[in-house]
């Protein structure tokens, strides 16, 4: 085994333990909406400073600006598709129902989510160690988040804590797959194609941060103390850049 790859599967643990951890959490104490606001915030937070710091750098660095429309394009659309998709499979479950019990759209939706966040983390470490150790980071705190989401949708349509918690395991490794594929398969890329890729990358993070973490965050309690954490998770993130 490489040692990329033993780093990667070291730092892979770090998001997966807390997404299982926020599913224990979830399971035996409901957090209030102003726990969730604030856990939502600061991760945006963290993930915008990643971006900002590591991820967007290295890109101008490169200076391949035709290829980095077309990552950040591709990108882009294949967000919007997961979107369109979760959203037609949730709209149909609503008219028929297969399993009652178990709320199928959503646990795609997540899954999706916790595959992207892999990749993402294994395109970080593709492009260095420091970049994927904050990403790291910054992708537990969502995971968390995340996996307190899951156990609460289960639990409100009628499932036990074991079943819940089951789903959440599995989810789990789905992180595990496609952040040794991202690490792994992508660490050979050179040039335009690792550019394309960093792009993608670029534009899914955004997206996750915009259109998830943040329209999740304003959908809970909402307080200027609560929105102040996304700029506290900004700050710390970004002084840990500059000294790491």
């Amino acid at each position: 085994m490489s040692e990329t790859l033993q780093t990667i599967l070291l730092y892979t643990c770090i998001p997966l333990i807390t997404f299982i951890l926020g599913g224990f959490v979830a399971a035996f104490w409901k957090p209030n909406k102003a726990f969730r606001s604030v856990i939502l915030h600061f991760a945006s937070g963290v993930i915008f400073s990643v971006v900002a710091v590591e991820i967007l750098p290295d890109i101008v660095e490169r200076h391949q600006p035709v290829y980095v429309v077309i990552g950040f394009v591709l990108g882009t659309i294949t967000m919007l598709l997961v979107k369109h998709f979760s959203e037609s499979d949730a709209a149909k479950k609503e008219e028929t129902v297969i399993i009652p019990k178990v709320p199928l759209a959503f646990i795609v939706a997540i899954g999706v989510d916790v595959f992207i966040d892999g990749l993402i983390l294994g395109i970080g470490f593709a492009t260095g160690q420091k970049a994927g150790m904050l990403l790291a980071f910054a992708i537990a705190l969502e995971m968390f988040s995340m996996g307190m989401a899951t156990e609460i949708e289960m639990l409100d349509e009628g499932n036990s804590r074991k079943k819940s918690l089951i789903h959440i395991v599995l989810l789990s490794s789905l992180f595990i797959v496609s952040a040794v594929l991202g690490g792994t398969l992508l660490q050979s890329l050179q040039g335009y194609w690792m550019e394309m890729v960093l792009s993608f990358g670029l534009s899914a993070l955004l997206y996750l941060v915009t259109e998830e973490l943040l329209v999740e965050a304003h959908s809970e309690e909402d307080k200027p103390i609560y929105t102040a954490t996304f700029f506290l998770g900004f700050l710390v993130f970004l002084i840990l850049g500059m000294v790491v």
